[in-house]
């Protein structure tokens, strides 16, 4: 696969080849099982090719497609560990790559974008990209100056293929459940589907690149490399090195993983109080730990890819940290009130503050402890906890709604807790949150309860 698939047709056909490979499968299985080969054998075998047909279809399709399967990665500690490896490998793969667009497709481009002497603005330009995501990629290159830059170039028809892909997506929506228990992949689809404009706008991606970078210049903690040159569809930022978290994740030694999960749970919570931005794609994919010959103390993370972001110029809302806060404190009635006064509890619906506190109790466990160590088994226990129908906690979690304005806020919280348990990192959550969160301070935020 060398180029995006600009043809609606095409991808089309793609997409909704799916649930036919799926429901082929089954049936080969079911043959298989009645000619005597064990369930378990074949049950493994069909998850394997079935991960690897999904996957192959997203990463190749890249757009909105690429973009879904990103998305769906970092929850795939979520699944029961039986089923979780065929899938990790083929998940981890849209991570960091995706199939190339070829070089001629690259130099139209940058000529349409920057000029025909587009070159004269570089010393050396790879036409190998160092990088494939969703709608664009990246190649490695020198700027006029010396500087070593990253150039982003979106995939021409990358706008049609988002919002294509997307709404068929939706279509076979039923499909993807298995993947991730407990979660509704269609407010996902509909989130993604509402970001494709500000995803294609890298003039908007720069400016929020451009705010982080002097934001966190110089910081002990957090690199971003600045912007160095924008058009419509080309974005020069300056390059940066590191470990890709999907590497640590992959072989990472624990002090590794204890330190971006350490800075991963501090970016999350400082960005928006230091930036008024809160970072909106945190896939594995889009950070680096940029480590040194020095203790792991010193170690930083690298942050990428700005092109989603929610704009909170007040940081974190105050009701999360306030509600986090009383939850805590077993204040049933209080955080009752807070959800009811928040839109969480919709005005036709009576529920028991204390039930509401028991639902919430497993979820906030990181909070209340100094250092929690976030892995696998625990996401995998909130997860069947909330995608067992019989359960008290899916009975309840299905009458509560999630406001508009915290839709965005809920999902790269999930994501980033996501991407902590596939790390497996011991994180001291409590006291990012104490420092970054507003409501969440005792000391300081009495008054606000």
């Amino acid at each position: 696969m060398s180029d995006l698939p600009r043809k609606a047709v095409t991808r089309t056909a793609k997409l909704a080849a799916l649930p036919l490979g799926f429901a082929g499968r089954a049936t080969l299985g079911l043959g298989k099982r009645l000619g005597g080969r064990p369930a378990d054998e074949v049950a493994s075998e069909l998850q394997e090719r079935t991960a690897e047909q999904l996957f192959k279809v997203l990463g190749e399709l890249k757009g909105g497609a690429m973009k879904f399967g990103q998305a769906l990665s970092v929850f795939e500690s979520a699944l029961p560990e039986d089923i979780a490896g065929p899938y990790r490998a083929a998940l981890t793969k849209l991570q960091e790559a995706a199939p190339p667009m070829p070089a001629r497709t690259v130099h139209r481009v940058l000529a349409e974008q920057l000029g025909k002497d587009w070159r004269a603005m570089f010393d050396t330009f790879e036409d190998t990209p160092a990088a494939a995501a969703s709608i664009g990629q990246v190649h490695r290159a020198v700027w006029s100056d010396g500087r070593q830059v990253a150039v982003k170039v979106q995939y021409p028809g990358a706008g049609d293929a988002l919002l294509s892909d997307l709404s068929q997506l939706g279509r076979v929506a039923r499909l993807f459940g298995p993947l991730v228990p407990g979660m509704d992949v269609k407010p996902l689809l509909a989130e993604l589907r509402a970001r494709v404009a500000e995803e294609l706008d890298y003039a908007l991606e720069a400016r929020s690149q451009h705010a982080h970078a002097v934001e966190f210049a110089g910081d002990p903690d957090v690199e971003v490399p600045d912007v160095v040159h924008q058009a419509d569809q080309v974005l020069v930022t300056e390059w940066m090195d590191g470990v890709p978290l999907s590497e640590v994740i992959s072989g990472g030694s624990q002090e590794m993983r204890d330190r971006a999960g350490q800075l991963l749970a501090h970016f999350l919570f400082a960005g928006p109080a230091r930036t008024g931005l809160l970072h909106a794609d945190p896939h594995p994919g889009n950070f680096r730990l940029l480590t040194d010959d020095g203790p792991a103390e010193g170690w930083r993370l690298g942050v990428l890819d700005f092109g989603t972001v929610d704009r909170l110029p007040e940081g974190l809302p105050l009701p999360i940290g306030t509600a986090l806060r009383l939850a805590l404190a077993d204040e049933a009635d209080e955080v009752y009130r807070m959800l009811r006064a928040e839109g969480f509890v919709k005005p036709t619906i009576n529920l028991d503050a204390e039930a509401v506190l028991d639902y919430l109790r497993p979820i906030i466990e990181p909070a209340g402890r100094e250092e929690f160590g976030f892995d696998r088994a625990w996401m995998r226990a909130q997860a069947a906890r909330i995608a067992d129908p019989r359960s008290p906690a899916h009975q309840l979690g299905k009458q509560l709604n999630l406001p508009p304005s915290y839709l965005l806020i809920h999902r790269v919280t999930l994501s980033t807790v996501g991407v902590l348990c596939q790390l497996g990192a011991r994180v001291r959550l409590r006291a990012e949150l104490r420092e970054w969160l507003p409501g969440f301070d005792p000391e300081g935020t009495e008054a606000s309860a």
